[in-house]
């Protein structure tokens, strides 16, 4: 019975994207992809792009992560999902954000697959991105925010992948700019 289950109504696209922090000890930085094709080509955004049909959110976001900039076994967490209605010009398009903090110094990224380039940015130098990814990073801020805060007061038990990290001053850094 080929189409048992087939629904007629329509289906939205999902797509995942990585909001990845960098903090060397002194500056935050966030990841971006130069978009080497439309729409908005030649701007930055969050690296990332559509859902397989074999592969989970969790899977294409690290996927999506290694093909855009080359980094490899990057713990990522998920953020949420955003699902405004005309996030995409392309159609109606869910993403699924995720979120990381490393160390830069020991990320080398370039610009691979259908990124022109792929860059660390100082937060005071984001230029401003494609989509909705502003409002992705807000959002992705203050989540990183209330997750410092919840280990400095011992709320949360220490993340290993924030133990090597100087959340003070990293807390600090993310309340100036949130």
């Amino acid at each position: 019975m080929e189409g048992q289950y087939c629904y007629q109504y329509p289906r939205p696209a999902v797509t995942t994207d990585c909001v990845i922090f960098g903090f060397d000890g002194e500056i935050l930085k966030v990841l971006l992809v130069e978009r080497g094709g439309e729409p908005y080509k030649g701007y930055w955004a969050f690296p990332g792009g559509f859902l397989n049909m074999d592969e989970t959110t969790d899977e294409c976001a690290v996927r999506e992560l290694e093909e855009e900039t080359g980094l490899k076994n990057v713990f990522v967490e998920q953020l949420q999902a955003f699902s405004d209605v005309d996030r995409d010009p392309r159609g109606r398009t869910i993403t699924v954000a995720y979120y990381a903090l490393v160390n830069p110094v020991d990320m080398k990224v370039a610009g691979y697959d259908d990124a022109a380039d792929a860059r660390w940015f100082a937060l005071a130098d984001v230029p401003c991105l494609a989509f909705d990814h502003d409002h992705v990073l807000q959002v992705a801020l203050h989540r990183l925010a209330l997750k410092v805060y919840l280990q400095l007061n011992g709320i949360e038990r220490p993340d290993e992948h924030f133990k090597k990290f100087d959340l003070k001053r990293l807390q600090a850094l993310i309340l100036d700019k949130i």
